[in-house]
C-alpha cells in the first residue's frame, strides 16, 4: 500500500494532465516552459517526458492556453493536494482545519482572520481619505491564492481532559471561542504556475505585508510552483526572512531533468537551492505545515 502523501502527489500530477494544466502546445512546447528560452523548453519537456513515463499517461496537445487560466487551475490543484493531505496529520497538528482557494473574487479576505482583522478598519479609513491613502499605500490587504485556517475552541473542548480555563482567566487568548475572535490564519500559500518576469516577486511582497501587518501569530508563508528554470526559482527561493520555503510541484523529476538536459549553471543553482533547504518537493509541504 502506498503512503497517503505519495498517493496525493501521484494524483496531483494526474490532475495536472487531466486539466490540461501540464500539457504540450501543437509545437511540442510544455505549457510551463518559456518559449523564448531554449533551456526552459528543454527542462520542461524532459519533466513531462519523465512524468508521462511514470504515470503511463497520454499527454494532450492543445493550442495556447492563457497564463491566467493555467494559474487558476494550478491554484485549484494545489488546494486539492493540501485538502487530501494536511487534515490527516491530526496526530501531529490537531485542530479543525479549513483549506480554501481565495483568489480576488472570494468573499473571504485576509482581514477575516484574527491576526489581520484591523486591516478592514485601515482600508475603510484610506478609502475615505485620499491623503491618508497616499501616505500609507493600499497594498497591505492581501488575498493569498490558497489559505489554511483553523477554527477556535469552545471552553468545553479546552477543558476536556483537565480544567484549564475559567471565566476569570485567559480573557484575550485568540484560540478561545468565548473571547469572540475570528478564525486563525495558519498558512498563506502562493501558487505560481511559472515565474515569468517580475510577477513572481508579488509573492515576496505579499509575504512582507503579512509579516509587517499582523497582530500576533505569524502564519506559514510558502510558495508552490511548477517553474522549470533553476535561476528563476532562485530569484524567489534564495534568501531568508520573508518566505518560509518554495515548494516545487515535481522536484524529484526536475532534478533528474536538469541533470540530463540542463546547463552546468542550472545544475549548480538547483543543487544550491535544494542543499540550502530553500527549495523542496510538494510532498514536503503538508508535514512542514504541521510544524
Amino acid at each position: 500500500m502506498d503512503a497517503l502523501i505519495a498517493n496525493a502527489r501521484f494524483r496531483f500530477h494526474e490532475r495536472l494532465f487531466e486539466t490540461n494544466t501540464l500539457t504540450l502546445t501543437r509545437a511540442g512546447v510544455a505549457s510551463n516552459a518559456d518559449t523564448s528560452s531554449r533551456g526552459s523548453k528543454a527542462i520542461a519537456g524532459k519533466i513531462i517526458e519523465i512524468l508521462v513515463d511514470e504515470h503511463h499517461h497520454k499527454i494532450n496537445s492543445v493550442d495556447k492556453i492563457s497564463g491566467q487560466t493555467l494559474g487558476k487551475q494550478f491554484e485549484l490543484l494545489t488546494m486539492e493536494f493540501l485538502r487530501e493531505t494536511f487534515p490527516y496529520l491530526q496526530n501531529l497538528r490537531p485542530g479543525q482545519w479549513w483549506i480554501l482557494q481565495l483568489g480576488n473574487n472570494n468573499k473571504i479576505k485576509t482581514s477575516d482572520f484574527e491576526q489581520y482583522e484591523h486591516l478592514t478598519y485601515l482600508n475603510a479609513l484610506t478609502a475615505e481619505n485620499a491623503q491618508l491613502a497616499a501616505a500609507l499605500g493600499n497594498d497591505y490587504l492581501v488575498a493569498p491564492d490558497v489559505v489554511i485556517y483553523r477554527g477556535l475552541y469552545e471552553d468545553e473542548e479546552i477543558n476536556a481532559e483537565q480544567y484549564i480555563v475559567d471565566d476569570n482567566i485567559s480573557k484575550m487568548a485568540d484560540i478561545r471561542k468565548s473571547n469572540g475572535g475570528k478564525p486563525l490564519l495558519h498558512a498563506s500559500v502562493s501558487a505560481k504556475y511559472t515565474m515569468r518576469s517580475d510577477r513572481a516577486q508579488n509573492s515576496r511582497t505579499e509575504a512582507l505585508n503579512l509579516i509587517r501587518n499582523r497582530k500576533g501569530y505569524l502564519p506559514h508563508i510558502v510558495v508552490v510552483t511548477a517553474e522549470p528554470m533553476p535561476n528563476r526559482l532562485a530569484s524567489l527561493a534564495l534568501g531568508t526572512g520573508d518566505i518560509d520555503c518554495v515548494y516545487h510541484s515535481a522536484l524529484y523529476e526536475l532534478v533528474r531533468a536538469v541533470n540530463e538536459v540542463g546547463s552546468e549553471d542550472a545544475v549548480e543553482t538547483l543543487e544550491t537551492l535544494v542543499r540550502g533547504k530553500r527549495l523542496k518537493d510538494i510532498s514536503d509541504l503538508p508535514l512542514d505545515l504541521a510544524v
